[in-house]
């Protein structure tokens, strides 16, 4: 990101897992790693991050990647990502809830690609 953001000037906002209220269900040793890097210059943004998944599970080869999506509202995000889910992955899927840099949902598809959801505003409670 750091490459993209040198290339493409604007802003590079990164967040380490460390520095999140999940980082008491992870091991120290992945604490740097980044959960969401956010680049945004003029009409261009994206975000991405470090491989993140449950603590008991290592990466193999294919699935350290992500679709990665920015959306709107909590209501926006969650009519996509009820289409989407439908028979994703159970022991690998979080809802939407909010976290420190928005609102959030993961899962594996039924297919077995790995979407990430991240929009603005709070959960409505």
């Amino acid at each position: 990101m750091t490459f993209y953001h040198e290339c493409l000037g604007g802003e590079l906002t990164l967040t380490k897992l460390g520095d999140t209220p999940m980082k008491d269900q992870f091991p120290t040793e992945k604490h740097g790693r980044i959960i969401n890097a956010h680049f945004k210059s003029g009409e261009i943004e994206f975000s991405a991050t470090d491989w993140m998944a449950a603590p008991e599970y290592e990466p193999h080869f294919g699935d350290t990647f992500a679709i990665f999506v920015l959306g709107g509202g909590y209501e926006e995000l969650k009519a996509v990502c009820d289409k989407l889910s439908q028979g994703a992955q159970a022991d690998r899927f979080q809802a939407l809830h909010d976290l420190p840099f928005g609102t959030y949902e993961q899962f594996f598809d039924r297919y077995g690609v790995h979407w990430i959801f991240k929009g603005d505003g709070v959960t409505p409670a």
